[in-house]
């Protein structure tokens, strides 16, 4: 880094597939543009992708192939903050207003003579500048020189840069709505804040989340319940726990419903979910119409021969907290078995009187079966920490849906699993947008928030569009009071009168 200089390096110039990006001088070496490179994901919890010849979706290495992540590195250390801690006034922070302009100022003359207007000028301090980005300057730098803060500078810049910019003409609940009802080809991606109103839990709400349920299991982190290395060396770990995530309900949501209403009136090209309940199969979801991106309950494979069997073949033994085990091994370890115990039954009917250790009960016994250590554990096939995601992911999103995609609907997901969080950046940029949850996120640029519960969300975007979403959760005449959030042209805020 230039003594008085804040160098970004090439990272900046790295781009997401339809975003516009400013380029950045190429100051760096190449390795310390491999260590930002491999830094600049962590920022937003997803891996960049790079525009290749083949327009593909990211070229994943052996390493990125191989997991999927639930919250990034970047979290570990460094804390966001969101536009409405910018509006509430946090000392030694950028107001909205001001944030708002310098986020413009980058993007139209560009990262470094942005650098050199501000920091360089002496007009604001790198720590202070972080705010406007959304980052909260981390406590083990305090005290330390500004420019000890300019990495972090560098890696927030290239994080505003890759963001979608946000489409001007669509900010109401009735711009959602009419986008709604023109729109042909819907991506719909889910996450599990469309199935907590059944009260399956969440993974990382405070208090109520798994996550912070799972102490007593002593994992250096609870996440690890779901590493597939820990699985293959201790079932027992993640059965401990699997009942309180094993869908045990054949009713689904409004949000269901709704998606289920975009299947029927011919407009939901694909839902793209992260949950593994398989509610979306519940409520009528079409296989052809779905990506169960994390696998799901609805099949079960044993870890070493690989059979598969549906999913409710092995809920039992979940319900009673024992670890369940392959048929067809213990079949083929039965068969192996069986020349021993003939010659054993000869000898007995011969002259050897002693007793067996098997008794001719010995067959009718599960816990001798279930003791047989070769014998291979059935694995719900839900995508562990360390395994692929099903290739339908990948497959159906560059080959089918990049280029029919009208408008896109997140809904009840922070956006914080990889690969699954990249969806939204990769599709192309002058797609409409809209974001349904309870929380706003800050690290994409929606057209239009609606912050609530996602079902009274959905009811009221289907009583505005005058659709019948008939639901036993949703009341007759239920009336939604919707506020903007003050400080925002588009993050509505719904909440149900009383």
């Amino acid at each position: 880094m230039d003594t008085g200089r804040l160098s970004l390096g090439r990272v900046s110039s790295k781009k997401t597939a339809g975003h516009k990006v400013a380029e950045v001088p190429e100051e760096e070496s190449d390795s310390d543009d491999a260590l930002l490179a491999t830094a600049l994901p962590r920022v937003n919890g997803v891996a960049p992708l790079v525009d290749s010849e083949e327009d593909g979706f990211g070229e994943e290495d052996e390493d990125s192939n191989d997991e999927w992540e639930i919250d990034s590195l970047f979290e570990d250390t460094l804390e966001e903050m969101g536009d409405e801690h910018l509006f509430e006034g946090e000392p030694n922070a950028c107001t909205l207003e001001e944030a708002g302009a310098f986020r413009q100022q980058l993007r139209t003359i560009g990262p470094e003579e942005f650098c050199k207007r501000t920091v360089e000028a002496g007009t604001i301090s790198a720590k202070k500048l972080l705010t406007a980005f959304g980052l909260r300057p981390p406590p083990f730098l305090e005290g330390s020189p500004d420019d000890a803060y300019y990495g972090l500078l560098s890696l927030a810049i290239s994080r505003e840069l890759s963001k979608r910019i946000k489409l001007p003409q669509y900010n109401t609940v009735d711009d959602a709505v009419e986008l709604i009802k023109k729109s042909n080809n819907i991506i719909v991606l889910t996450g599990a804040g469309i199935s907590t109103s059944l009260g399956i839990p969440d993974f990382r709400s405070k208090d109520i989340g798994l996550y912070s349920k799972l102490e007593h299991l002593g994992l250096n982190d609870p996440q690890e319940v779901f590493d597939i290395e820990i699985f293959r060396q201790d079932p027992n770990i993640f059965f401990s726990i699997a009942r309180d995530i094993l869908p045990s309900t054949d009713r689904f949501t409004p949000t269901h419903a709704f998606i289920y209403l975009l299947q029927q009136k011919g407009k939901l090209l694909t839902n793209y979910s992260q949950n593994i309940d398989n509610i979306e199969s519940v409520a009528g979801i079409l296989p052809e119409k779905l990506v169960q991106c994390h696998g799901s309950f609805a099949t079960a494979s044993c870890v070493e021969c690989k059979y598969q069997v549906p999913g409710e073949t092995i809920f039992p033994d979940i319900k009673a907290g024992t670890i369940p085990r392959c048929d067809r091994c213990i079949a083929n370890l039965r068969a192996l078995r069986a020349p021993a115990a003939m010659k054993r039954k000869r000898s007995q009917n011969g002259h050897d009187k002693r007793k067996r250790r098997f008794d001719s009960d010995a067959d009718d016994s599960s816990e001798e079966d279930y003791d047989i250590p070769a014998a291979g554990v059935m694995k719900p096939d839900i995508t562990f920490f360390g395994e692929a995601l099903p290739d339908k992911f990948s497959e159906r999103l560059t080959n089918h849906d990049k280029n029919l995609v009208d408008l896109v609907i997140v809904i009840g997901t922070s956006l914080k699993v990889a690969p699954v969080s990249e969806v939204v950046p990769y599709l192309p940029a002058h797609i409409p947008q809209m974001y349904i949850s309870r929380t706003p996120v800050s690290h994409v640029n929606f057209d239009v928030d609606m912050l609530g519960d996602c079902d009274v969300v959905v009811a009221e975007l289907c009583r505005r569009a005058g659709w019948d979403l008939n639901h036993e959760m949703v009341p007759k005449n239920q009336k939604v009071d919707i506020r903007l959030q003050e400080g925002f042209t588009s993050r509505h805020i719904f909440t149900v009168k009383q």
